[in-house]
């Protein structure tokens, strides 16, 4: 994993869109069904909206109809962090970017084969790298 990835408030802001700055650096949540990588079937990999970090391949998503982007494994595991979250009144796991701390979602343990893991992760939270071999069937 690249050095890790250190700025101040006021640089996340003037850097990250308003929206963006809220997922990320606030916890905050896409609603659901309207990101705009919820329905990317284009291969290549998701980068950490934040730092560009690499963190998990089209090839690895999946359809969960929960509203959000899903992946049943990021590319390697030291590339997200899993912190305990107790908000909302409710118990998760909370999925950040182990280089820039930035808040990606949740991860859930109702994934399908071959981890069994969801990665639900916000739109805002990501880019997309499209790499060659056009679309995904």
């Amino acid at each position: 994993m690249a050095e890790k990835v250190q700025r101040t408030d006021e640089e996340w802001r003037k850097r990250l869109s308003p929206e963006r700055y809220q997922v990320l650096r606030m916890r905050g949540t896409d609603r659901a069904f309207t990101g705009d990588l919820l329905y990317n079937k284009d291969n290549g990999v998701y980068v950490c909206a934040g730092c560009g970090a690499e963190l998990f391949r089209s090839d690895d998503k999946y359809d969960s109809g929960s509203g959000w982007p899903s992946f049943f494994a990021p590319i390697d595991e030291e590339r997200i962090e899993e912190r305990r979250d107790l908000s909302h009144l409710m118990m998760r796991t909370e999925i950040v970017c182990a280089r820039c701390g930035g808040h990606l979602g949740h991860v859930f343990e109702d994934g399908p084969e071959p981890t069994g893991r969801r990665y639900c992760v916000n739109s805002s939270s990501l880019g997309f790298e499209r790499r060659e071999g056009s679309q995904r069937d």
